[in-house]
Order: C-alpha cells, then structure tokens, then sequence
C-alpha cells in the first residue's frame, strides 16, 4: 500500500489541480530522504487477542492479520485483524477448520489469500503432543475460509522455524528444525492449482547456507535473502542470497566493505527482515544474549549496511524477539521482551516512500518506458478485479458481507494505479516528473557537487527510460559544470554509475595542459581508485585518437511532439472521455482537458455524465468540426495556426472554457484581422455578432462601409438577418459626412 500523497510534478504549461475523477496514478519509488520514524501504534487488548510470541504476520490491502504464536502457557490458533487506517483491533471472521494451534511456522500472501504451512504444536503447558507439522492451510479473506490442503506425493519433512516466501506463483520453503537436527533443504509447491499441486524438492547449488532456523527470509530484486540465525551451536551474521532461476545460492561477502562503513548488524537469531524497494530491513532478534532494537538496512545494490537513525520524534519500540513484521509501511508486532513476556504492541516505521501523482495520458504520450508499466499495471488490477468480484459472487451465495461492486460506487472513488518504479529514488525521479510535464528541467546552482551527482543520477534515469531529450539537457548541465574543485567527484561517480561519455568529458577535462597539476596535487585525486588513478596517467601520457561520427545525435521528441501524437491517435487506449461534436464522437484525455481548460475541469469533479460522454458547443454556438479540431489542436500542444473560419467559431471559445490563458483568443483576433476580406466579411460579422465579439463586429462594419460598393454584389448581404442590415445602415449613415449628405439631399 502506498500513502496517498498531493505531490503533484512541478509544472510550467499545465496546471494539474485536476478532478478526482481523472485517471491519475501514484508512482512509487525506493527510499530517499528516509522519514525514519518510530510510531507507538495502540496495542492488542486482552479481550481481542493475547500477547504472543513466535506468531506470523502478514500485509493484506489496508490490514495486517497476526496468526498463532503462543502466549507463554499455551499455543494459539487465533487470527487477528488490525485497520491500518482505523488504527482498529478486532478478531478476523473465520469458518471452517482452523490449523491446530501452533508456533514458529510461516504465513505469505498470495493472491486474495494467506498460506500457513508446519509449525510446532501441542500442549506446551503439559508438555504433550509435541511434534512439527507438514501441512498447508489456505485463508481467504474475502470468505474467511479456512481450507486444508491434501496433496499428494511427496512432502518435505516437517519442520518449524523455518524460512517462507512466495515467487513466480509458488510457495518456498526453506531449512527450519525438525525436532532432532536443524535442516537447510528447499521445497516448493504451485499456489495457482490446488487440484494438481505437488510438493518439488529443489537442487541446490551453490555456497548453500548451513542448516539453520529462527531467521528470517524475503525477496528483494528476484533473488531471496536469507540473514544470520541459529546454525547448531555457532550463530553467524552472513547474507546469503539465492538466485530462483538457477537454484543457485551466494554468500555476500563483507570483505569488500571500505574502511568506516558501517559493518554488518551482529549475529542474531529471532530477528525479522522485510524487504522495501532495493532495501533490506532487520529488526530485533536475539544477539550474544542482548535484545538489540537497532534498526539495520542493507542496500542491494550498493551491498553496504547502515544503521538507520530514527527520526528524534520516534516512539522507539523495545528489543525483542520472536516477533513479527510485515510491509505496508514496515509494522511489527508482538514477540518476547525482556524477562521472557510476551508482547501485544504494534509499532509501525514510516520507510520514507514518498508517491508522486501522475496522469496517466501525460506520462505514458512522454515516456514509452513508463507507458510499459503502467500498461503492465492496468492489466495486474484488472485481473485482480476480475478475481475479486469473482469471490465476491462466491462470498454473497455464502450469505456474507459484500463490498459495493465497482461499478455502482460514486464517482471518483476507483483507486489510484499504483506503479511501482523500482529503477529509481525520488529525488531524480522528481526531477524527470518535471521534465516530463514541462519539456525543462530546473537546474540546481551550477557547479555545486551534491548538484550535479544528483543532474548525473538524472541523467541515469534519462538513459534507462530511454528520454533522448532529458539526455541532452543532463549532459549540456553536467559539462557545463564541472570544474577543477569537482571533476574528480564527478569523474568516480560516472565511472560507478557507467556514464561513458561524462567519464570522458572528466579524463579529457583532467589531462588537459591548465588543469593536471592542480587536479593531482588535490586529497581527492589521492583518495580515488586505483584503476581510474591509472587511467588518468595512461590518458596524459597516451590521448586517444579523437573519434569523429557522422551519425545524428537522436534528440528525442519534444512536449508538443508527444501532446501532438496522442491527439492524433497515438494514445488511443489511455482516452477516457467522448467528446460530442453533432453527434459524432471524437475520444479525448479527461487529464489534458481539465488541465488546460477550467470548464472541463469543473465538469469533471462536479457533474461528469455517467456515460462518459459530453456535448460540444461554444455558448449557443455548434462550432464545425474542423473549428473543433482546430480547438483541441490548441488544448494538447498550444497550436494556433487555422484557418480564419476557425478563428469565427473560436473566437469566444477562451470565455467559455476558461482557457488558462488568452492565447488563442488574442490570435482569434490578429487572424481574423488580418484576413478579412470583401469575399468573407458577411461571414465573420453574422460570426462576431452571435459570439457577441464586439471588437470583431466593429472592424467588419468599417470593412463593409468603406468597400460597400463591392459588399452589395455579395449574395450573402440578403440573407442577413434584419438586425444586422440595419447595423450596416447605421454604420453607413455615421460614415457619410455632412458635406456628401447635402449633395445627395441637392441630386434630389
């Protein structure tokens, strides 16, 4: 679940205070300028549930469900359910057979559904019955069903304590303890059929970890991690990971660590570690006979640790362990505290992620890459939607409660299309947002160092989405910039990020005759690496021949370019709105109307048709569909150029609409002055005088009386209305001096 932000990308030409019931999106992104705070959330009363320990926790839509655990005398069986967004407690609805009451077994979500396999069960209080489980059991929330699964074949041997997570459709499970030995085999099993589902051993390869139980496992980049735990009687801090598509496994080594960062957290057991993003998160556990609350992050793709520092307004939750942790922001709960009690508090730890609202027409017509996602999106929650009525049937023949259906619900209530951009920190993706909407970037002080990494992180981004144009404006900024204080920086970090051709600019900047010296004898040109140390030398010594290509630079297409080719059908699939002309329906983006246009944006948020289709006209005034065309030509990219005609009908179109300038009205006017001829001017006045153009009625009335000879042959001059012949007298007889009156009144 994202939060639901009002951060709107910045904007120069649209303005984007655009109606709840616009198809809008939420993008998402990894970790940046992390919020880092702790929140005390009200704990589990006694009369819904017990304090536990060893329980499973998993993340549903806006709830997190807690299952089993033991309450330090007996086992429990129960499922509670916690409102994230009430901050509520309550005990979940069930029917059918529960699983046996049980502890250290595992939970994942997949689908509209919460999957419990093994545990430890029996009577702890007597010391009966104990022994470790094998069976599935399957949740669904919107029944409340509880369902065993029978599978056939073989089955991994039954365990407790063990590692579970679900990828590609299946569960997997991993090492665990089986009540004499510790184990580290791996079983999966498909979730998508329970009639043909079987339990699969997997074969291992690789630095396979040793066998272990009370740790932690979750998925992060398509591989699975697996942190520290209880190995026998040796408890390590190693990371592994394990790659699904080749079963093999890696141990990430800590060897590589620079001197002063921050180590590893220590070897633990009884931890949780969620995963967010390109981040890991390992909380509590139990470590060299200390209960730590730290909270330690592990950065995938950098391979470096941290400590997060919580933010000095936290409600820091105590050590523990044998808690639980889910992600919905990063929520723990219970677990044993000091002096072995059981815990019944829930804590909730705001990640730092900060979603921006898109339009979905602005942002896919600029970006193809973006345009995959959301498309991707689209189909991910029209499936789901299509599985949830589906239960939602099956729930309401059950006789239980049911949503309301989508399609009655008022307007403007559909969800958010959440996508998730997981190449990207906020930060430069704000910037490209900017881009985006506005073609320009603003650009940080020049020269600056954080200023220009954060142009290169950009810049990062404009190559992966494949912005030919924000490429060019990263590059023309970060060349532009560099100089003798930060051309090192620059250089290193160019080199990490594989930014070819500004690793080049650096070299070519450095070895230059002015700058060498002086950039050698810097503590940053000691304190780079060695292969680029070396690089450097080779390139003073040796230039390389300079390369000279033929080949045109691909610029990339502009705003009005991209505005042009969704108006010209480009973005067919994203039209979420019919416009109305005579009846002839022309498919247009509810987005870039209401942002240009404050009449559609008022209809939008106030009284759209519930057919999603809306009549064309300008006051009274059916404009021609060339005119139309002409408009919305001017709405998506700001075109004035039409013919006069056009200018007729759309002279007053700015008044009705509420155009966010006067752009077009202004050149309405200078076209239809400039082009008024003798052959047209019967048209335009008939056209001024019912668009009440005042200004533009006038100046064909002069037209008329001084060409008036040549006006009278026209045809048209008889078809006027009455009103407007007398007019054209009126404005004669003001034209016709004293002198030519008294020779008329003498010929008579």
């Amino acid at each position: 679940m994202s939060c639901k932000s009002t951060k709107v990308a910045p904007s120069v030409d649209f303005d984007h205070s655009c109606s709840d019931s616009v198809e809008y999106l939420t993008l998402n992104f990894g970790p940046f300028e992390t919020v880092h705070r702790w929140r005390r959330l009200p704990p589990c009363d006694e009369f819904v549930g017990a304090r536990r320990s060893k329980h499973t926790v998993v993340a549903y839509r806006d709830a997190i469900y807690v299952f089993g655990g033991d309450n330090g005398k007996n086992m429990l069986n129960d499922l509670l359910r916690f409102d994230v967004k009430d901050c509520s407690w309550c005990r979940a609805f069930t029917t059918g057979t529960p699983p046996a009451p049980r502890y250290h077994h595992s939970a994942v979500v997949y689908g509209s559904s919460m999957f419990v396999f093994g545990g430890y069960t029996g009577d702890i209080y007597s010391n009966s019955n104990l022994k470790n489980k094998n069976d599935l059991f399957e949740y669904k929330f919107a029944t409340g069903q509880w369902t065993e699964w029978k599978v056939d074949g073989s089955l991994p041997v039954a365990r407790s304590a063990h590692g579970a997570t679900v990828y590609s459709d299946k569960l997997w499970i991993f090492a665990g303890y089986d009540g004499n030995a510790r184990l580290n085999d791996m079983w999966t099993i498909s979730l998508q059929d329970r009639d043909h589902a079987c339990w699969e051993e997997i074969d291992q390869s690789g630095e396979i970890p040793p066998s272990c139980c009370n740790f932690p496992v979750a998925v992060c980049r398509d591989k699975m991690f697996v942190f520290s735990g209880q190995s026998g009687a040796k408890i390590t801090n190693n990371l592994f990971q394990f790659e699904f598509k080749g079963h093999m496994w890696t141990r990430i080594p800590t060897e590589h660590l620079l001197r002063g960062s921050p180590p590893p957290p220590q070897r633990r057991y009884g931890h949780t570690m969620v995963a967010f993003d390109r981040h890991l998160y390992v909380f509590g556990g139990a470590a060299d006979n200390t209960l730590p609350n730290e909270l330690h992050c592990y950065d995938v793709d950098s391979q470096t640790w941290e400590v997060i520092q919580a933010s000095h307004d936290s409600e820091m939750p105590s050590g523990r362990l044998f808690h639980a942790a889910a992600v919905i922001a990063m929520y723990i709960f219970g677990g044993t505290v000091d002096n072995n009690v059981r815990s019944g508090e829930m804590y909730r730890f705001q990640t730092g992620q900060s979603p921006f609202l898109g339009h979905i027409a602005i942002v896919t017509a600029r970006c193809q890459w973006l345009r995959k996602k959301i498309l991707q999106a689209q189909d991910r929650r029209r499936r789901r939607t299509k599985q949830e009525s589906s239960e939602e049937s099956d729930e309401g023949a059950a006789g239980g409660p049911r949503d309301i259906p989508a399609g009655n619900r008022p307007s403007g209530t559909q969800p958010l299309l959440e996508v998730f951009i997981r190449e990207a920190e906020a930060q430069p993706f704000e910037v490209l947002m900017q881009f985006l909407y506005t073609d320009k970037i603003q650009y940080p002080r020049r020269g600056h160092v954080q200023d220009v990494l954060l142009i290169m992180d950009v810049y990062k981004l404009a190559l992966s989405f494949k912005l030919s144009r924000l490429e060019q404006l990263c590059v023309q900024y970060i060349e532009a910039s560099v100089d003798l204080q930060n051309v090192l920086i620059v250089c290193e970090n160019a080199n990490k990020l594989q930014l070819d051709q500004l690793k080049e600019h650096c070299l070519n900047f450095v070895v230059k005759e002015s700058h060498f010296n002086q950039v050698i004898m810097t503590k940053e040109f000691e304190q780079l690496s060695t292969p680029l140390i070396v690089e450097i030398v080779r390139r003073k010594q040796q230039p390389p021949p300079r390369m000279y290509s033929d080949q045109p630079v691909d610029i990339g297409t502009s705003l009005v370019q991209d505005m042009k080719a969704y108006l010209e059908g480009g973005g067919l699939e994203f039209c979420d709105i019919i416009l109305l002309l005579d009846g002839h329906p022309r498919p247009a983006h509810k987005a870039i109307l209401a942002a240009r246009s404050s009449y559609f944006e008022a209809m939008f948020r106030s009284f759209m048709p519930e057919d999603g289709q809306v009549n064309i006209s300008i006051g009274e005034m059916v404009p021609s569909k060339q005119a139309f065309e002409s408009m919305l030509r001017y709405i998506y990219y700001g075109d004035v150029n039409m013919p006069p005609e056009d200018s007729l009908y759309l002279f007053a179109a700015p008044y009705y609409y509420g155009f966010s300038n006067n752009r077009l009205q202004a050149y309405c006017k200078q076209n239809l002055e400039m082009n008024v001829t003798v052959e047209n001017v019967l048209q335009i006045l008939e056209a001024a005088d019912k668009t009440q153009a005042l200004d533009m009625k006038k100046h064909c009335l002069h037209i008329i009386v001084h060409q008036f000879i040549k006006v009278s042959k026209l045809p048209n001059l008889r078809s006027l209305s009455q009103l407007l012949l007398l007019d054209i007298i009126e404005s004669l007889a003001a034209h016709i001096s004293d002198k030519q009156c008294a020779e008329m009144g003498s010929d008579i």
